[in-house]
């Protein structure tokens, strides 16, 4: 009698484990589908899964998210930038570049926190012109960081190597964003305040 009770909680233990596993909206599925449209996945799927229980299947909770992480990655890169200019541990040929890529990245930041500051005021009659101006500001974004990592291609020395990694890094959290503002502006304002 023991065992046929161990047996059933098993059994029971089992095909609820399996249940939950196959449940279309877990909040792994959630992340999943929302990053299932950017270029760097992984990157999404692990930034955002803190927010799979709030943004579930919002589009316009998504963009927020995938810009509010872009705007604490892209302030990280500026911080440790100006430290590297501050304690003038960069020599040689990447002073200027780095002084620029310093003034590309706070330009970076500004049209971050211009586009999460829209997305956050969303309404019917100004939905599609908002979508235009908030992917051309990620669009900016971008091209601020690419602007930036001109002044690093062929890097030579650790520091310069590093200073590269991170901004490439960041442009990565800037292409996911935009990827999720794109899906938002083609899924319609109907769907974006669930």
């Amino acid at each position: 009698m023991a065992n046929t009770n161990v047996y059933l909680i098993l059994l029971l233990l089992l095909s609820v484990l399996k249940w939950v596993q196959s449940t279309p909206h877990s909040s792994t599925n959630y992340v999943q589908d929302a990053c299932s449209v950017t270029r760097y996945r992984a990157l999404c799927i692990n930034t955002l899964a803190p927010f799979s229980t709030t943004a579930k299947t919002s589009p316009s909770k998504w963009a927020r998210a995938g810009v509010s992480i872009t705007i604490g990655e892209t302030n990280k890169v500026t911080q440790y930038l100006m430290k590297v200019k501050n304690y003038r541990t960069m020599k040689g040929s990447y002073k200027i570049p780095l002084s620029d890529c310093i003034e590309c990245l706070q330009d970076a930041i500004d049209q971050l926190h211009g586009s999460l500051g829209v997305l956050r005021k969303l309404n019917a009659r100004n939905f599609y012109a908002q979508m235009g101006d908030i992917t051309t500001w990620l669009s900016a974004v971008l091209t601020d960081h690419e602007t930036c990592l001109d002044g690093f291609e062929n890097p030579r020395g650790k520091q310069a190597k590093m200073v590269r990694n991170r901004v490439l890094r960041s442009s990565y959290f800037t292409s996911n964003a935009l990827a999720l503002v794109n899906k938002l502006a083609t899924s319609g304002l109907d769907n974006a305040v669930a």
